[in-house]
């Protein structure tokens, strides 16, 4: 090894560290003087919530025993994390949080997004109750992976993406909790564009457990000019149970919706909206519906598609769906914005 290499990998050492925490006075002590590369490995207990970081890189904060993982327990926010590239967080637990669970953004540098984040076995409950209140919050973020976390229970999304890219949300679950106002299990929307969302499942996420858009002030949009609320989504793979609609696509500029299993819900099945009506936006437009498997009841479900105006519903494609209303398998064929390739209805797809 050369010796300006071995001065880089020595160096490189002595700037990570391992630091283990076992109560909320050493908690306290080791966040006032992280460095980047740290790894900060949590005792089982509860903490207070609360906490915030900012700038520091490739940090990573996980449970000590990943079997009996730290709680941390009211406040406003649970943990927010300020441009802090390639972070890392593993086996958490958030609850009880007013405000929002988990907060990663961008510190409102909005030409600047933070990259590399990855969220694993993150548990976040009971956010909110009432109000526009997060399980996880997210805002100007790159290659972001979050998987196998649950949020249970928030009043407002379980998982918000503004003006985030290149991005992997999957094998997480969304549980509705009576009592909270969720809106959207997942919502993406602020410019956020090439996200993937697979293999999640949703039981009552709320009033729309995939949000594909939104509505968003244009001062937060990142990037910054984008006419799209959201662009280039992938849905697939996902069970989504319950709820007033499985999936709404709201200024949305191309999304595919594929291989879903959809489970009665009650009161339409997709919605298509334009919320953001400012000059120059493109209306919600591209979309792909297939091969999904939807069931759901008559008594519950009189129109299939609840499409606003401003919309290019003309750009809308169904293809080889399989449709079976429970209750009245003869009525099974949903009337469409467009004309559906190959089709089935009638014949439980289940």
């Amino acid at each position: 090894m050369c010796r300006f290499a071995l001065l880089l990998l020595l160096a490189t050492t002595a700037f990570a560290e391992d630091i283990v925490v076992r109560d909320g006075e050493s908690l306290r002590a080791a966040l006032r003087n992280l460095k980047s590369g740290t790894t900060l490995k949590i005792a089982p207990g509860e903490y207070a919530g609360g906490h915030q970081v900012v700038g520091v890189e490739k940090l990573t904060i996980e449970a000590l025993d990943e079997k009996n993982p730290p709680v941390f327990k009211g406040g406003k926010t649970g943990w927010q994390f300020s441009r802090c590239d390639d972070l890392k967080l593993n086996n958490l637990k958030i609850s009880g949080q007013s405000e929002n669970g988990l907060n990663l953004d961008d510190g409102g540098q909005l030409d600047t997004p933070v990259t590399g984040i990855t969220l694993n076995h993150i548990e976040v409950s009971d956010i909110g109750p009432k109000g526009n209140h997060d399980g996880i919050k997210c805002s100007g973020l790159d290659n972001l992976t979050i998987r196998d976390c649950t949020v249970t229970g928030w009043g407002g999304q379980g998982i918000d993406f503004v003006g985030c890219h290149h991005s992997l949300i999957t094998g997480c679950r969304f549980i509705g909790k009576e009592g909270f106002t969720a809106s959207a299990g997942i919502q993406l929307k602020g410019g956020t564009s090439d996200v993937t969302v697979e293999k999640c499942h949703f039981n009552n996420a709320g009033d729309r457990p995939v949000n594909a858009g939104g509505s968003t002030g244009l001062a937060y949009f990142r990037p910054q000019g984008a006419k799209y609320e959201a662009a280039r989504l992938i849905v697939r793979g996902n069970i989504i149970e319950g709820s007033p609609c499985a999936a709404a696509f709201v200024g949305v500029d191309g999304a595919e919706f594929s291989g879903n299993t959809i489970l009665f819900p009650t009161k339409w099945i997709f919605r298509i909206l334009q919320e953001t009506r400012e000059p120059g936006f493109v209306p919600c437009r591209n979309v792909l519906v297939k091969d999904n498997r939807i069931s759901f009841r008559r008594s519950q479900v009189q129109i299939e598609v609840n499409i606003g105006d401003a919309t290019a519903t003309e750009t809308f494609r169904f293809e080889k769906n399989r449709w079976f209303a429970e209750d009245k398998p003869a009525a099974s064929k949903p009337k469409l914005p467009t004309v559906e390739i190959e089709g089935v209805y009638g014949t439980d797809p289940c």
